[in-house]
């Protein structure tokens, strides 16, 4: 079966399957998935709290690095592929118990550089919380 009709089993539920241990703790529920684009849910644990409550910033990059990754894995190609870097603008907060949306679309997708953008938003997508770009580089395996 090819990566993006696994991520298809999954909509409406937690991904559960991937091969990715952190992405395991995190604990997405898949809301779409299509080539090159993903949109996943998460709850928001106590343990991903800064000091005053809100989602802690480096969990939010965490988040934003992983869909992306996942993101990638919808493309069913054969190359392995790692962030070159991450450039990430901060919004809004969200609180513990919140539900937020993580949505991924690829900018560009070269020969060996892909550029991605994953926005998180508040459960109804009425306020954003933070907008992250990555570049990505393919490793041939």
């Amino acid at each position: 079966m090819d990566r993006l009709a696994q991520l298809k089993q999954f909509i409406g539920k937690e991904f559960d399957q991937s091969p990715s241990p952190f992405m395991k703790w995190l604990n997405p529920i898949i809301l779409s998935a299509e080539e090159g684009q993903l949109e996943f849910q998460y709850t928001i644990r106590p343990e991903w709290l800064n000091p005053i409550g809100n989602l802690h910033g480096g969990v939010t990059a965490a988040i934003i690095d992983d869909v992306i990754g996942a993101t990638m894995f919808s493309l069913n190609e054969n190359s392995f592929v790692t962030t070159i870097n991450n450039v990430i603008d901060y919004f809004s907060t969200a609180k513990e118990n919140d539900n937020i949306v993580a949505e991924t679309k690829i900018i560009k997708r070269g020969k060996q550089f892909v550029n991605a953008q994953c926005e998180i938003w508040n459960a109804d997508k009425t306020r954003l919380i933070a907008r992250g770009t990555s570049n990505l580089f393919k490793i041939n395996n």
